[in-house]
């Protein structure tokens, strides 16, 4: 006798349907569980046995076999313990297979039977919609993540027991509310650093409206307490919230990470990896490919505190993922892409002892000094960040003033409103002016005679590669729908001359 139960995995940013077949013959009693699992799938023999056992049911005197189909696809963590459980009633006559059907389950379970939450549940759900099971069984700690997905009927269940009730009719499983939780708690009553916290640097503030409007990449130099790790901070107050489409692409991303329990993101990610991280810690990768820190970034912020002191491995592995706003992770058995759609924030010291063109404190630097430290950033990184802001140090007697007034709430405003220029004339949600390619640029941002002349000048004088001169052309494009202009005028231009680094 064979039984069929399905359930689902993820597969880098994929998903993907496992049917989990099992077979009862007469012999040796045991089970063997065959598919390429992972060593966390084998130990789930005993997990299952136990299970069962302990929620008053019956573990057949059999010879057990499990294959988890396709058997060609590597498979990895303990959301099978629940399918594999459910196909051992059923080819024991405990259950019917006929009350398995249009149905995925997934869980991990306890030696009590009780269920444990999983990772990357919203992948299940995905799958669950693609198919014609539309109902799905997790754990219940893992509803409120999955429910995000529409068009699945998402089913809590808190041990075996009660779901074996629940098939054989005996007793349903009441439907779980899920309750919104934000994963990030401490930014529920909004952010900790706001402008309005920052003192002068009005260029700096003025940068990262721009930044934040369209999703542009920015580099802060300056003296050391001058405020670029603030004005970094910052950032995140002023992007808008999450769109249901981009919750959904960030929860996926952390929840195969296994960052988040249960509960869907409710705020863009602020990543903020310090300068020893390693380079798989920020590309991703593995033996089981998983996300980094540039993918968890995505639709939110990469802040890169002392950028020349990162390793030059690392450096040089954004320069991809900053073009093609994804990442690509080859390893001997398997080949996954990311999604890293996200804004590049970094802060870097003029020099090693941070005071060089400092009005108040001499550098103590070399020149030879200077020139290594500026070299450990590559020019085609520098070509590659949008925005460049030098950070002036700021007055002692300004620093106890009580702001006058608030642009914080002024500039969310502007954001939002640029933000929704952009999705109504790309017509595609998530694209920004920062990700438009040449073509669409031609499109979307035509330039008068005027401005052709004015852009051409100045790119001979700044020595502009063509990628810079197109970046030139999305800053005052943002600038542009800050100011709630259709088009670009020579002044929106010269303002986005000023953010390229000057020869």
């Amino acid at each position: 006798m064979t039984a069929q139960v399905f359930s689902a995995t993820s597969v880098g940013f994929e998903s993907r349907l496992i049917e989990v077949e099992c077979d009862a013959s007469n012999g040796l009693p045991g089970l063997q569980i065959v598919g390429l699992g992972s060593k966390a799938i084998d130990e789930s023999r005993e997990r299952v046995r136990s299970a069962i056992q302990n929620s008053l049911m019956d573990f057949p005197p059999k010879r057990i076999t499990i294959n988890l189909a396709p058997a060609s696809l590597p498979k990895n963590g303990a959301q099978f313990d629940l399918p594999i459980a459910l196909a051992i009633l059923t080819v024991s006559g405990q259950i019917k297979q006929h009350e398995l059907e249009g149905y995925i389950f997934a869980g991990e379970l306890a030696l009590n039977g009780d269920l444990r939450p999983i990772k990357g549940s919203i992948h299940l759900a995905e799958m669950a919609r693609q198919t014609d099971k539309k109902t799905l069984f997790l754990p219940a700690s893992n509803v409120a993540e999955a429910s995000l997905i529409h068009g699945v009927h998402v089913v809590g269940v808190r041990n075996l027991k009660e779901l074996f009730l629940h098939l054989k009719q005996q007793c349903i499983i009441p439907e779980y509310i899920a309750t919104p939780k934000l994963s990030n708690p401490s930014r529920a009553n909004g952010p900790e650093v706001t402008l309005d916290h920052i003192y002068d640097q009005d260029q700096a503030k003025r940068a990262l409206i721009i930044a934040a409007a369209g999703n542009h990449n920015l580099l802060l130099s300056g003296p050391p307490g001058a405020g670029k790790t603030m004005l970094a901070k910052a950032l995140v107050g002023l992007l808008p919230p999450l769109s249901l489409e981009e919750q959904i692409e960030t929860t996926k991303l952390h929840s195969t990470a296994g960052e988040i329990n249960g509960t869907p993101l409710a705020s863009r990610p602020f990543r903020a990896p310090h300068h020893t991280v390693s380079y798989v810690s920020l590309v991703g990768g593995g033996r089981i490919p998983r996300p980094g820190e540039i993918s968890l970034a995505h639709r939110g912020v990469l802040f890169l505190d002392e950028l020349p002191e990162y390793p030059r491995s690392c450096l040089e592995a954004l320069r991809q993922p900053l073009e093609d706003r994804s990442i690509h992770i080859s390893r001997a058995n398997e080949r996954v892409t990311y999604p890293a759609d996200f804004m590049l924030v970094a802060t870097q010291n003029p020099c090693p002892c941070g005071y060089f063109g400092d009005n108040t404190k001499q550098c103590q630097c070399t020149s030879a000094q200077i020139l290594n430290y500026k070299k450990r950033i590559s020019g085609p990184l520098l070509d590659r960040i949008d925005l460049t802001v030098q950070v002036s140090r700021v007055s002692h007697n300004r620093l106890l003033e009580a702001p006058k007034s608030s642009t914080q709430q002024t500039a969310q405003e502007k954001i939002i409103a640029a933000r929704n220029i952009q999705r109504n004339r790309y017509g595609e949600p998530g694209i920004t002016n920062a990700s438009l390619s040449s073509g669409m640029l031609v499109k979307h941002a035509p330039l008068s005679k005027t401005c052709i002349e004015l852009l051409t000048l100045a790119s001979e004088r700044l020595n502009l590669s063509a990628r810079s001169y197109f970046k030139v052309i999305r800053i005052a494009r943002t600038i542009a729908d800050l100011d709630g202009s259709q088009i670009i005028t020579p002044h929106h231009l010269t303002e986005a001359l000023q953010y390229r680094p000057h020869p």
